[in-house]
């Protein structure tokens, strides 16, 4: 039986999205990047091999002791 949303919604309805990938941000050109496992890490616009990890817009709480 076929679920509505298809299978690229959400996994098995525990809220947890599938990963797409993580995203990148070119050292030279600026442009975005989603890099999955396996790819080649370069620029896909400019084929810069410097790429850096985009912050993530979650908010992250550490507990110091």
């Amino acid at each position: 039986m076929s679920t509505p949303g298809g299978p690229s919604s959400q996994s098995g309805g525990s809220g947890i999205p599938i990963m797409r990938g993580v995203e990148y941000r070119c050292g030279d050109c600026g442009a975005r990047n989603v890099i999955k496992g396996g790819d080649p890490v370069r620029c896909r616009q400019c084929g810069f091999r410097i790429l850096y990890k985009v912050r993530t817009k979650r908010m992250i709480q550490f507990e110091a002791r």
